[in-house]
């Protein structure tokens, strides 16, 4: 299988925004396993050249990876994924002994069977401040133990280009096997922000889709004129011909009075008192800031406002503030939909960091 390409494997793939990121980069995705079967249906028809593996983790073996993928020894380059960590009791137990890490614990394992040049692994950033950090020293720990060179930070998103304030954190292990001790990975320096590039606003990533039906093919509507767009937009419209995933939905008139009442990057506490309080609104309802990068899209997206319109962001709404590009299109029903976009890697994001990864292995 081996050709000009880098060769990355996705473990915990999701819908696949980690794995478009490295794509974008320049790696061939030769391999996407995660066990929600609407995750890898849209994974793969987003890529179509990839195998998909739709099973839990732990009853995959690395011999049915390297097969699946196509793959001799030593040919896959670098293996991605986020998994769950959820062993945090540090009661004497190592995180990865802890049953309920088994899923982290079958990451490790598969990094230490199928020797990758790098990993990267993802996870919330909350996992690096646990117990005073001990936690992230005993991630570093287990993966120096299997010969990997491991280098942790948090990065966000909107300093790369995403419109959205999502922050994660990042381990990258170097393989000791194949570079030496000179050779060091370099976490991306942030493109925008104070001093740089303007951050993309939620303003910038969406006004373009304003009252545009489902399945419209740009050429067919006015307001798709190329001189109306901005950089961003015109950056995700990349290969496509069709706005997909645009099902605005419909509320009740009640509710769009009330979500009317909420400002621009407002939120519920800008309601009169007496509707703070009722059923009819929830402490969640926050509306997006058009001069601002989005907050976290996340999976539940019913109390999350489009930051003019009086409803919730469409599917493609929340995947342009990720940064997914027009082109991909989501499977199944809109709340899978949603929660796929929620639950991804923004692509942009990941892709500063492939290109880093690309950086070191080509200094091997």
């Amino acid at each position: 299988m081996k050709d000009n390409k880098l060769i990355a494997i996705d473990l915990f793939c999701g819908c696949g925004g980690f794995s478009y990121g490295f794509k974008q980069a320049g790696f061939k995705m030769a391999l996407g396993i995660d066990m929600w079967k609407d995750a890898t249906t849209t994974y793969k028809h987003n890529f179509p050249e990839a195998s998909v593996i739709n099973e839990d983790i732990t009853l995959v073996d690395a011999e049915t990876i390297m097969k699946k993928a196509g793959c001799k020894e030593g040919e896959i380059d670098v293996i991605i994924g986020g998994p769950p960590c959820q062993g945090f009791s540090l009661s004497g137990k190592r995180m990865i002994d802890d049953p309920r890490n088994k899923l982290y614990k079958s990451f490790v394992s598969l990094v230490e069977q199928i020797q990758p040049k790098v990993f990267v692994m993802e996870n919330v950033p909350g996992l690096i401040r646990l117990f005073g950090g001990k936690v992230k020293e005993e991630v570093l720990s287990d993966f120096s133990a299997i010969g990997y060179r491991v280098k942790v930070q948090q990065l966000s998103s909107d300093d790369y280009g995403v419109p959205q304030q999502r922050k994660r954190v990042f381990f990258v292990g170097i393989n000791e096997k194949i570079f030496n001790e000179n050779v060091e990975f370099a976490f991306p320096e942030p493109t925008h922000g104070v001093g740089l590039k303007d951050v993309v606003t939620c303003k910038d990533a969406i006004s373009d889709l304003d009252f545009v039906p489902d399945d419209v093919s740009l050429g067919e509507n006015i307001e798709y004129s190329l001189s109306a767009i901005n950089d961003y937009q015109r950056k995700m419209r990349i290969g496509s011909s069709m706005i997909k995933n645009h099902s605005i939905t419909i509320h009740k008139e009640q509710t769009k009075q009330i979500i009317a009442m909420v400002p621009d990057g407002g939120n519920y506490k800008d309601l009169p008192v007496e509707l703070q309080s009722t059923r009819k609104v929830n402490i969640a309802w926050t509306r997006m800031n058009s001069e601002k990068p989005c907050f976290t899209i996340d999976t539940g997206h019913n109390h999350h406002f489009h930051y003019k319109e009086n409803r919730v962001p469409t599917v493609r709404e929340s995947a342009r503030i990720q940064s997914f590009p027009d082109v991909f299109e989501f499977i199944g029903i809109k709340t899978s939909q949603l929660k796929q976009v929620g639950n991804a890697v923004p692509p942009l994001m990941a892709e500063a960091i492939a290109k880093q990864v690309i950086e070191v292995i080509e200094r091997r």
